[in-house]
């Protein structure tokens, strides 16, 4: 979310907020968050409150906790308009109108946060430049609390004087190197949630994580496991031969599908049908979520990117990718896949046959990083753009830089495929009892997929 506002706004809410950490409030909020503690929790909460030597205190902490609360929620000077306190009643139909309360009011004091951080980045990159103090210090505080805004004398280090319009006097100051923030949002709390959004029903119970089952043995006695006949070994390239390595297309002019419909979803898995191998990666969600949802998907071909989204189309991802997923003929290359094989399987009922792990080869060929970012820039030249990668993927339409994103994930990477294979085939063993890295990697990317499915 892009703030704009005037330098007498920012001003005054910066006062705003200055006279929040002051006063009355930080003393209040101190003493409740204190009594919270001693408050028993759960059956014994029940049990205590039965008698009136607990309830009557406990009644007056509530009531000091709500109207303080209410308090903050007014401040129109600080949020612009009032975000009122649920109603007990409303709290009473629905436990999670007072945490949405909360979350509201949190994210909105540090985005007010992140405005003044950004403009207190950029003030100070002026006064670096030009040489003049911007921001001042408030008299008799020497706590280090800065307001953007006005101007001061204030001392240096060594006794040093910085005059407001000279400059410093014979100090050259270390500049503050200022970052970009990011177009898109960690967390948007005003999304809809996808489950309500696309009728997705989600189990969340709290069990550890369960094979999702697919078919049962001829005489129906157990579950079959889709790859229980195959071993290590099948999906180990053991050919000497030297394959090149096949540049991909510059991504601007790379033919791209942003899947959004069955009928695309279908023409991509007859694609992917006709190849060898595609690469793979999920964007995943789970800030303010407790399993999290697969927000999209990307596959690329030699020739072709692939955006799925996997919100819209979630219960049609596994019908229609299954199989193709699962054929040990093709070779899925994936970087990093530990959590992607859970989710893929969670999710879709999806299981990773014949998978080339970029990540996992980084690590047997001792590279000096493992990320994909450092791959991406190691092979291809390219600098990654990582702004989005904790970007809230639940957002449509997507934006443009967010899919640009995506697509960087997936487009390189069977290109690094061929030249990390190369290298292995060409890496001797260790020793001789050793296996060969490339059956060492195998080895890693089999036990990942094994350890899940």
């Amino acid at each position: 979310m892009e703030i704009d506002q005037s330098e007498e706004e920012n001003a005054r809410k910066s006062d705003v907020l200055r006279n929040l950490s002051k006063g009355p409030l930080p003393t209040s909020m101190a003493k409740l968050s204190g009594s919270s503690r001693v408050i028993p929790s759960q059956k014994d909460f029940h049990f205590y409150n039965n008698f009136q030597e607990f309830k009557m205190p406990v009644e007056e902490i509530d009531k000091k906790s709500k109207n303080l609360l209410k308090t903050v929620g007014a401040s129109e000077n600080l949020f612009g308009k009032p975000i009122p306190l649920p109603d007990d009643k409303d709290v009473e139909l629905d436990d999670d109108v007072a945490l949405d309360w909360l979350v509201n009011v949190n994210d909105e004091i540090f985005e007010r946060f992140d405005v003044s951080l950004d403009e207190f980045k950029r003030l100070r990159k002026k006064e670096e430049e030009s040489g003049v103090r911007l921001m001042r210090v408030d008299d008799g505080e020497e706590n280090g609390f800065q307001m953007v805004y006005g101007k001061k004398i204030k001392k240096l280090l060594g006794g040093l004087e910085r005059n407001v319009e000279g400059g410093a006097q014979g100090v050259q100051e270390v500049r503050v190197a200022t970052k970009v923030k990011p177009k898109v949002p960690f967390h948007i709390p005003t999304l809809p949630r996808p489950q309500d959004e696309y009728k997705i029903i989600v189990n969340n119970s709290n069990q550890p994580f369960e094979h999702v089952w697919l078919q049962r043995s001829e005489d129906g006695s157990r579950f079959l496991h889709p790859l229980e006949k195959l071993s290590l070994l099948d999906f180990v390239d053991k050919s000497d031969r030297s394959i090149e390595a096949v540049e991909p297309l510059p991504i601007e002019v790379t033919p791209f599908k942003l899947v959004e419909e069955v009928k695309d979803l279908k023409q991509l898995s007859i694609k992917l049908r006709s190849v060898d191998e595609f690469a793979v990666d999920l964007e995943h969600n789970q800030y303010r979520s407790f399993q999290g949802l697969t927000c999209l998907m990307q596959i690329s071909t030699r020739t072709e990117d692939f955006v799925i989204d996997t919100l819209k189309l979630r219960v049609h991802i596994g019908p229609y990718l299954r199989e193709v997923f699962k054929d040990p003929t093709k070779r899925k290359v994936m970087h990093g896949a530990d959590r992607d094989i859970l989710w893929l399987q969670r999710d879709f009922g999806i299981y990773v046959c014949n998978m080339f792990d970029t990540g996992q080869a980084s690590r047997v060929l001792k590279m000096e990083r493992h990320s994909l970012e450092y791959l991406l820039n190691h092979f291809c030249g390219v600098a990654a753009n990582k702004e989005y990668q904790n970007a809230d993927w639940r957002i449509r339409p997507l934006p443009h830089e967010m899919i640009k994103y995506a697509r960087e994930d997936t487009h390189y990477l069977l290109y690094i495929y061929d030249l990390m294979r190369a290298r292995l085939l060409k890496t001797p063993a260790d020793s001789e009892s050793s296996d060969h890295p490339l059956v060492e990697a195998s080895s890693l990317i089999f036990f990942i997929i094994s350890r899940v499915q």
